[in-house]
């Protein structure tokens, strides 16, 4: 089954579907409303995402754990997730972006 990439105005999502059709459903199911703005089909079955390329390997407390509590509390909500990381951490805003945003895509 390939991979798909699917963009919404708020979200990037990374799934397994069987076509297009298929890959817009999880938006729908997710995120019910929201429009896709890309809808991309990945070239390999696999998706990277490289922290070093984030800047979240220098730090003394493990980002992704700290994220992932920050988007459990928010219930999913990017922009309070972000305010919480940035409150637990100290981080200016666009490293919480970067952490949040990077946690988002693999599936908190």
């Amino acid at each position: 089954m390939p991979l798909y990439e699917i963009e919404t105005v708020a979200h990037i999502i990374i799934s397994w579907a069987a076509d297009e059709q298929a890959a817009a459903a999880v938006v729908e199911d997710a995120y019910p409303g929201e429009r896709v703005v890309r809808l991309t089909r990945r070239p390999r079955d696999s998706w990277v995402i490289s922290k070093s390329a984030l800047g979240l390997t220098d730090s003394r407390i493990d980002p992704c754990n700290t994220a992932r509590e920050c988007l459990a509390k928010a219930a999913g909500d990017k922009l309070h997730a972000i305010r919480l990381y940035m409150h637990e951490t100290g981080d200016d805003l666009e490293r919480a972006r970067k952490v949040i945003e990077s946690n988002m895509v693999m599936g908190w």
